[in-house]
């Protein structure tokens, strides 16, 4: 039935072979997804592993997924391996290699990250173990410093904010800064030191 409705519109030689052709190439597919399923199945999938790295700064820890392994070689250097080759294996790959290079030179070296205010009485200080800001509100705003960072002020209106682990640093100076990010305008707010705020045009008064 369905080759005297096909014979209709294509040519006799394709309608013949038609439903070889279909037959080979449905078990071509077949067959190569049985043996990709196979070469994932093959693949050694280890529990999560733990890593602690100690420095002169302090020490950190981190706890890799199964698709990522850490393997030590002869000569010292350590590996981050995929697992299997699937498309988060790929992402966890490129994600736990930069964070364990940055814990290695986190406990080694340090990191550091610098904000700025900038505004008509905008301050800055620290007091015990908080951050306080006067950023043009009705009261101060305070901000608890984790144990783990330094942070000083100079001259009133630069902070600096250091320490051994990147992703606390980051975080804490992503909370200082939401306070009162720079607008666009004016570019009054707090601010990174290396940050370029692209300042836009006001609206122009038309004169009647």
């Amino acid at each position: 039935m369905a080759s005297s409705f096909l014979s209709c519109f294509l040519p006799r030689t394709f309608v013949v072979l038609w439903p070889l052709c279909f037959g080979l190439v449905f078990r071509v597919r077949v067959l190569r997804r049985q043996k990709k399923s196979t070469q994932c199945l093959n693949h050694p999938i280890c529990s999560s592993q733990d890593l602690k790295v100690k420095g002169p700064l302090g020490e950190l820890a981190l706890t890799y997924p199964p698709e990522v392994e850490l393997t030590e070689e002869d000569s010292g250097f350590l590996r981050v391996r995929k697992t299997v080759e699937t498309r988060r294996a790929k992402e966890m790959h490129g994600l736990f290699r930069t964070l364990t290079d940055n814990m290695v030179v986190g406990v080694s070296k340090g990191f550091e990250k610098t904000l700025e205010l900038k505004g008509v009485g905008y301050r800055a200080m620290v007091q015990g173990k908080e951050l306080v800001l006067n950023l043009g509100f009705s009261h101060p705003v305070k901000i608890e410093i984790p144990d783990s960072l330094k942070v000083k002020v100079d001259k009133k209106i630069i902070i600096f904010v250091s320490g051994y682990d990147k992703c606390e640093i980051g975080q804490f100076a992503a909370t200082v800064r939401k306070w009162r990010p720079a607008e666009p305008y004016k570019r009054i707010g707090v601010c990174y030191s290396d940050e370029i705020v692209h300042r836009k045009k006001g609206k122009d008064r038309k004169l009647k």
